[in-house]
C-alpha cells in the first residue's frame, strides 16, 4: 500500500459517519478568537457541500470571561461533553494578564485528563517542499504521524517543593508511568499503522537515563511488537530521534512516545513540515467524544492584527470531520489548504498577502465549490 498523503487519512474511529453532528467550540485567547472563526466557517461549507448537519454551540471559556468571573472548566463540563457532544474545536488559550495562565491549565490539562483523551495525534505533513527549512526534501519525505502519550508523565503535575524560595530549595517533579498506560498508547500505534498500511513504528523514550518509568515502555514494546510481524518496529533513544528527524524525516511513518518527549518532537515534526501555524492536533479517546486543536499558543503579540495563520484550525477541524467519520468533507477541507498554499493564497508568515480573515474567506469558497 502507498503512504498517506493527507490528514484525511485518518481512519474512522468514532462515528458511523451519521449527517448531522453536535460540536462544542472554544475560541479561547489571543488569535484563537481569530482562527477558530475562520475554521468554523471553512467547516459549515464543507458540511454544507456534503449535505451534512452540524450543530455549533460556542462557549466562551478563556481569560476574558476568568477574569469576569472566575469561571475555568466548569466542574460538570466533562459529563456535559460525553452526554451531548461529538467533539471539541478549541482555539488557543493563554493571556499575559492572568498569572501562569491557570484558566489555559485548568481548561486544556483538565479536558485532556478528565475526558481520558490518551493520544495526543500530531500528523507532520508537508504541503510544499518551499515551505521546509530542510534542503532537497519533498512532499514525499515528510508524512509521518507523532503520537503523544497524552494523560500521564510528568505532565500530571505530582510533585512539590521543599524550603521554596532559600538557598536550599528542593524541587521534585513525579514521571509517571502506568503500565496501562503505556500499553494502550503503543497498541494505538501499532493499530494506526496496519489500518494505514504504514510499514514502520518508531518508538521513542530515555530508558539508559530513566531506568525505571522508562524501562516499562522498553518492556511493553518488546511484548506488543510481536503482535505485529509485519510492521518494522523500531526504537531510538529521543536524543537520537530527534537527530533523525532531522537529518531524514522519511524514515519515519509512525513515532510513538511519552507525554514530555511527544511535546518536543511533534514541534520539531511541525517545524519541518511548514512552520506550527500549519499543524493541528487530535485529543483523543477512540470511540469517545475527541478534541481538536491547532497546536500554536495565543500569540498575544500578534493578537488583533488579522494576520494569524487560520489553517492550522481549520486542518484541525479537518481531523476532527474525519475521526467523526465525514472523510469526504475532511479531504475537502484539506484539499483547499494545500490549493491555497501551492497557488499563494495565504497569510504573510507563509508568503502571501492575505489577512486572517480573507484566508479564511478564500478556504471557504474553495470548499464550497469542491
Amino acid at each position: 500500500m502507498t503512504r498517506p498523503d493527507s490528514h484525511a487519512t485518518f481512519r474512522v474511529e468514532m462515528t458511523d459517519g451519521s449527517s448531522r453532528k453536535r460540536i462544542a467550540v472554544i475560541p479561547g485567547d489571543g488569535i484563537g478568537k481569530e482562527v477558530i472563526p475562520e475554521a468554523v466557517k471553512v467547516l459549515k461549507a464543507a458540511a454544507s457541500a456534503g449535505g451534512r448537519d452540524v450543530v455549533l454551540t460556542e462557549f466562551d471559556w478563556g481569560a476574558d470571561r476568568y477574569l469576569r468571573d472566575g469561571t475555568t472548566l466548569p466542574a460538570d463540563a466533562p459529563e456535559m461533553f460525553r452526554r451531548e457532544y461529538d467533539a471539541i474545536l478549541l482555539g488557543a488559550l493563554g493571556d499575559p494578564r492572568v498569572p501562569g495562565n491557570q484558566h489555559g491549565a485548568d481548561i486544556l490539562l483538565g479536558l485532556r485528563f478528565k475526558l481520558d483523551l490518551y493520544v495526543n495525534a500530531r500528523p507532520c505533513v508537508l504541503f510544499d517542499s518551499r515551505l521546509t527549512p530542510l534542503r532537497d526534501r519533498t512532499q514525499k519525505d515528510i508524512q509521518f504521524t507523532v503520537l503523544r502519550e497524552n494523560t500521564e508523565g510528568l505532565y500530571v503535575g505530582m510533585g512539590g517543593f521543599f524550603k521554596k524560595g532559600t538557598s536550599d530549595e528542593i524541587a521534585t517533579q513525579e514521571d509517571i508511568n502506568t503500565r496501562k498506560g503505556v500499553e494502550r498508547i503503543l497498541r494505538y500505534a501499532f493499530e494506526f499503522a496496519r489500518q494505514r498500511g504504514l510499514k514502520r513504528v518508531c518508538m521513542s523514550d530515555k530508558a539508559n537515563a530513566l531506568a525505571f518509568g522508562h524501562d516499562l515502555w522498553q518492556r511493553v514494546f518488546a511484548e506488543m511488537r510481536r503482535e505485529y510481524p509485519e510492521i518494522e518496529s523500531t526504537h531510538m533513544y529521543i536524543d537520537n530521534l530527534v537527530m533523525q528527524m532531522v537529518r531524514d524525516p522519511s524514515q519515519f511513518d509512525v513515532i510513538v512516545t511519552c507525554n514530555l518527549f511527544g511535546d518536543i518532537a511533534s514541534d520539531l515534526g511541525a517545524q519541518i513540515a511548514g512552520g506550527i501555524g500549519l499543524s493541528p492536533s487530535g485529543n483523543i479517546h477512540p470511540g469517545k467524544v475527541s478534541m481538536f486543536e491547532p497546536v500554536h499558543g495565543s500569540a498575544p503579540m500578534i493578537a488583533g492584527q488579522n494576520i494569524a495563520n487560520p489553517m492550522g484550525a481549520i486542518l484541525a477541524a479537518s481531523m476532527m470531520f474525519a475521526y467523526l467519520g465525514w472523510t469526504a468533507e475532511a479531504k475537502a477541507m484539506e484539499d483547499a489548504v494545500r490549493d491555497a498554499i501551492q497557488e499563494g493564497n495565504t497569510t504573510v508568515d507563509l508568503g502571501g498577502n492575505l489577512g486572517t480573515r480573507e484566508a479564511g474567506d478564500w478556504l471557504t469558497k474553495r470548499v464550497a465549490r469542491a
